[in-house]
Order: C-alpha cells, then sequence, then structure tokens
C-alpha cells in the first residue's frame, strides 16, 4: 500500500510538471491540502493563448502570513472583508457601423459571431451594450435624428417623431443580441438632438436652446416607448454624448448648468409622469471635467432624478472617478466610453474598476478593415472584432481580453480588496454572487512575473507570462 500511494503521489506530480511544460505556467509544487480549488484561464499578446483554461489546482493551506514574499515579484492580497461597488456589466457599443457590419455577415455566420460576443456561456458574455440616439459619426449613412423637418421648420408636438431608419438593420441586431443573452441591458446615448432644436439649425455643432427643453424631454420618451414596443428596453439613457464638445460630427454642446436644470426641472418630472423606469446618467465625458457632474449632483433637486455619472478617457485621469464617488458616494460611477489596446489596456480596465466604475463599454464592437464606416473626421480605432473584405470576421486580442472581465465578473459581483499595482502588473479582485472569488492580473511587461494570491488561509503561487492576461477563479471560498 506505502509502493501504491508512493508511486500515485509521484504519477501526480509527474503530471504536473508536464502540464507546465507544455503551458508555461509555473506553481510551485507542493502538497496542497483540501482547500480551494482555483480556476485559471489566460490570454497573452503573441496568440498562443486565447481564454485558455488550465487545469484546476489546489491553494495551498496556510496557518500564518507567508514570510517568503521577498523571494517573489509580487504578493496579491485578498480581503473580501473591504468591498466597494457592484457591477452593472461590461460591454461595447452597438452604434451604427458595429451593427452594419453585423447585418453584413450571412445569418449562421452572424449568429456564430454573436454567440461568441454575448453568450456567456460559448462566448465571453457582454452584458451591457451602448446604442446611439440617431447617428453618430460612425455610421454607414446620412446623419439624422428621429424628427428631421425641412429647414426653417419645427415639430413641437413631435409629430414627425419615427425610428423607422433604426429598423433596417440596427434593431434587427439588437433583438439578435438580447435572444442570445436575455440578461443583456441597453442603454443609449444622443449625439445630437434635432437640428430645430439648436441654434445653428444643424445636426453637426451648435448649442441646444432651451426653449426646447419641454419638447426635448417628450423627445426622450417617445424613443424609450418606440424601442420598447420593440421589445429593447432602454435600461439608462445619458443626456448627451460628450456635452462640452461640438464639431463637424452629431454633437451639441451644452453647459452644465442646462443639463442639470433639463433633468430637474424637464427630464426627471416628464419620466415620472410617463412613469419611465429609464435610469438617467449624466456627463458622458471625460475624467478631466469631472466637476461638471458634482456641481450637478450638488443640486439636490437634480440629484434625486439621478442614477449615476458616466465617464469616456480621453482626457484626464480615472482617479477622478474616485474623486466624485468621495463626493455623491450615493451615486453610481460609470465608463461608457473608450478604448483599450493590448495588456497596458487590460490594465487601464483594471484602474477603471479600482477607481469605482461599475462598468466598462469599449467603443465600437466590430469595424472594417478601413476601420469603418465612419462619416466623421476622428480616425477609428481598432475594434476588439473586424470585418474582412471577405466578409469573415478577424478576433483581435482585445476580444480575449475584454473576455477576461465579461465573462468572469457577472452582474451583482462587488469588488474587493487586493493589493494594488502599477502600470506594468495589476489586478482587481470581485466576490461573484455565487460566492466564488475572481482576480483578473494583467502583465503589461516583457518578462514573466512571479507573484504569490493569498486569500484568507490559503495561497497558491504562479508565474504570469509577458504581455499576458490571467483570470482566476477561486471557487465558494466559504
Amino acid at each position: 500500500m506505502q509502493n501504491y500511494v508512493k508511486h500515485r503521489k509521484w504519477s501526480v506530480v509527474a503530471a504536473i510538471v508536464g502540464l507546465l511544460v507544455v503551458t508555461g505556467i509555473t506553481l510551485f509544487l507542493r502538497e496542497f491540502p483540501a482547500s480551494p480549488y482555483v480556476q485559471l484561464w489566460v490570454s497573452s499578446e503573441d496568440g498562443k493563448y486565447r481564454l485558455t483554461r488550465f487545469e484546476d489546482i489546489k491553494a495551498k493551506s496556510i496557518k500564518t502570513t507567508p514570510t517568503d514574499g521577498s523571494q517573489l515579484d509580487y504578493v496579491i492580497y485578498i480581503d473580501p472583508a473591504i468591498t466597494y461597488q457592484t457591477i452593472l456589466g461590461f460591454g461595447s457599443s452597438l452604434e451604427h457601423s458595429s451593427c452594419y457590419n453585423l447585418y453584413r455577415l450571412d445569418p449562421t455566420t452572424r449568429e456564430r459571431v454573436m454567440r461568441r460576443v454575448f453568450d456567456p456561456k460559448s462566448g465571453i458574455g457582454m452584458n451591457l451594450m451602448r446604442i446611439c440616439i440617431g447617428t453618430p459619426d460612425f455610421t454607414p449613412e446620412n446623419w439624422y435624428t428621429y424628427d428631421d423637418v425641412p429647414e426653417g421648420e419645427t415639430d413641437l408636438n413631435l409629430e414627425h417623431f419615427t425610428i423607422e431608419k433604426d429598423k433596417r438593420y440596427i434593431i434587427p441586431i439588437l433583438k439578435e443580441a438580447i435572444k442570445i443573452n436575455p440578461n443583456l441591458k441597453i442603454f443609449a446615448s444622443p449625439w445630437s438632438p434635432p437640428a430645430w432644436m439648436k441654434d445653428s439649425k444643424q445636426i453637426c455643432g451648435g448649442h441646444i436652446l432651451r426653449e426646447y427643453f419641454p419638447v426635448y424631454a417628450k423627445y426622450f420618451v417617445k424613443f424609450i416607448k418606440a424601442y420598447e414596443a420593440e421589445g429593447i428596453p432602454i435600461y439608462a439613457v445619458t443626456i448627451q454624448n460628450e456635452p462640452g464638445f461640438e464639431w463637424i460630427y452629431p454633437s451639441c454642446k451644452w453647459t452644465w448648468e442646462e443639463e442639470r436644470d433639463f433633468v430637474r426641472d424637464y427630464l426627471g418630472p416628464e419620466f415620472e409622469r410617463e412613469n419611465i423606469s429609464t435610469k438617467i446618467w449624466i456627463f458622458d465625458w471625460n475624467f478631466a471635467f469631472w466637476d461638471w457632474p458634482s456641481k450637478i449632483l450638488d443640486d439636490e433637486n437634480a440629484a434625486r432624478y439621478i442614477d449615476g455619472v458616466a465617464f469616456h478617457r480621453y482626457a484626464g485621469l480615472p482617479v477622478a472617478m474616485t474623486y466624485l464617488h468621495q463626493r455623491h458616494p450615493n451615486k453610481h460611477v460609470y465608463f461608457t466610453e473608450g478604448y483599450t489596446l493590448g495588456t497596458s489596456g487590460a490594465i487601464q480596465i483594471i484602474e477603471y474598476l479600482r477607481n469605482w466604475a461599475s462598468s466598462y463599454n469599449d467603443w465600437v464592437l466590430i469595424l472594417d478593415e478601413n476601420a469603418g464606416p465612419n462619416r466623421g473626421p476622428c480616425r477609428g480605432v481598432p475594434s476588439p472584432l473586424m470585418l474582412k473584405a471577405d466578409l469573415t470576421v478577424d478576433y483581435k486580442f482585445e476580444y480575449y481580453m475584454y473576455g477576461h472581465f465579461s465573462k468572469f465578473i457577472p452582474r451583482g459581483s462587488v469588488r474587493i480588496y487586493s493589493t494594488p499595482g502599477d502600470y506594468s502588473f495589476s489586478n482587481v479582485a470581485f466576490r461573484t454572487p455565487e460566492g466564488d472569488v475572481v482576480v483578473v492580473v494583467a502583465n503589461a511587461s516583457n518578462q514573466s512575473i512571479r507573484f504569490k494570491m493569498v486569500y484568507g488561509n490559503s495561497a497558491i503561487t504562479v508565474a504570469i507570462g509577458p504581455t499576458s492576461v490571467m483570470t482566476l477563479k477561486w471557487r465558494n471560498v466559504d
């Protein structure tokens, strides 16, 4: 019996060593007594690993805090007693260009692609998507709103309101996405009100006129009801995409005072009168101007209608979301537009989450080989999916990288304490509704990094390869 046990023990060790040679992931081989199983997935920029699942490992039980930290590059401590924000979701955008590119695919290919995006089991489970109220700059067609009338005319009763143009490919794609993932939530942002509501009388640029605030509030209600009639509930709306900015594509200038007054005196009350449950998110602009939404929330009568604040990444630092949270801790913080590339992009997402963001949305899901369609002057950014000229789809590293978050951090997960990292190596940890602990680790350096992760009386030691992202799930750690 002793010989059998000895032989069995060395067979297991040999099998694990073989796995390490194959995967390149180093686990320090020790006899782990019964304790939490840890699941592990890895993606690498070189394409060798793409959400690759490795054999479950057992964490070592420890009675005291480990003392061998000096032998490692990092030690990450997890403390579930210290909690932060609750996660709403992860996703991208289904703006006009993405919907158009998906719609160009034959039905069989399209379903396969969309399952890889939205299915939480066979895909990466994106569950929060942004759409546009009217056209953005990324679109294959002429810009429009839902109430365009001849120049010089107005439509105060919104008699010409219609979402008919969205029925060509926007709404069909949204319906397919919801069918694949019924838990998908949609939020919507306008790039411009109808031109007749603005001083420029143009969709591109200009400033909204206060005299049209009452009818613009009704415009939002009509949009929400029209989409609900199509079986597409709108979870939230923002007032204006990048409200302090006007440009030669659909855009509209607001001041923070105007946004405050519109929400407080018109949109919020209109939602109440019409029994609209759609949430209101303000700002939808860059970190650098975080005092804008803070001033709006200082007004209690406006704040009562506001669920949270939406941020973009193009100016300023993510710590602005923490500043906003500290000043208004009862309001949610959302990251609604940006793009992140490579493992350094994964570290950026980690920083957004470590600064109280309850969501992450990438800008544009799928562009073609020319980074389009794009009618605006801004260069298209690389999208996680790319439509090739032969109408096949290329899945970029970013698709897999986003999956390390969207697939393993379900809605309702709560961020918990983990040791902070830096710009080359970082992590973020969550407690899921099922009681698992999920940790995403990113290494943006060109060297492998050895680290120990300690949770309560359990620990594992692992190495992550260069320019790689790793997700670890500690199963049912209670």
